[in-house]
């Protein structure tokens, strides 16, 4: 098989690129990765060659380029169906899509406040209705599958319903959003697995500072 590789942004912010990423090296799918960081105020034109959005994450696989983060997680769950991505059961495994989507898609005013930050210092900062409400259905899905799967994961085992949902992790950790026991007891099985560790101990070591990025 050619090599698969990603193309992501600084790990210290880029929650795009952290989902595959995490998705890939949590269930040991090899894969070479480049980090093009966003150092100009326009986003690196490094990414016009790379990525037909001019966007990252992109996956390239010989000629083929897989853009958008739950695109690359599900190309490499079919390239790869033995990792297990995505649950066996037909039903759970729906349910971890619709979540999926979910959160691509939703949680507008959260991504708007809360940006990804990883090596922001943990503390509270004011957040709207929209934010709480936000945080609030995010904790109701975490509760509601690990209630039914048994834990310690969304599914059980680590899935990229887990991978999608990550960078949230993130944000409730340094913005000091929750405090309720369930949702801290699964954010620390994620900021615990050995592949967040790998990519966190990178972000808080980058030199880059993005503006944008800096709540």
């Amino acid at each position: 098989m050619e090599k698969l590789t990603l193309y992501i942004g600084n790990k210290n912010y880029s929650s795009w690129s952290f989902r595959p990423w995490l998705a890939m090296e949590a269930t040991g799918i090899p894969f070479e990765e480049v980090l093009i960081p966003f150092d100009f105020a326009a986003g690196n034109p490094k990414f016009k060659d790379i990525s037909p959005t001019k966007l990252v994450p992109v996956l390239h696989h010989g000629d083929l380029r897989v853009w958008e983060s739950l695109s690359i997680i599900e190309y490499v769950a079919d390239l790869f169906p033995e990792k297990q991505l995505w649950p066996t059961n037909i039903k759970d495994r729906a349910v971890a899509r619709s979540v999926s989507m979910e959160m691509l898609g939703g949680f507008r005013a959260l991504r708007l406040a809360c940006p990804m930050h990883m090596r922001r210092k943990k503390s509270k900062i004011e957040v709207s209705d929209a934010v709480r409400n936000d945080v609030e259905r995010i904790e109701n899905i975490w509760r509601e599958l690990r209630a039914r799967s048994g834990g310690p994961y969304l599914f059980g085992t680590f899935s990229a319903a887990d991978a999608m949902f990550a960078p949230v992790v993130c944000r409730f950790d340094v913005y000091d959003l929750v405090s309720n026991e369930d949702t801290m007891e699964y954010m620390q099985e994620i900021k615990t697995h050995p592949a967040w560790q790998k990519w966190y101990q990178a972000a808080i070591v980058e030199p880059w500072t993005v503006p944008e990025g800096e709540a």
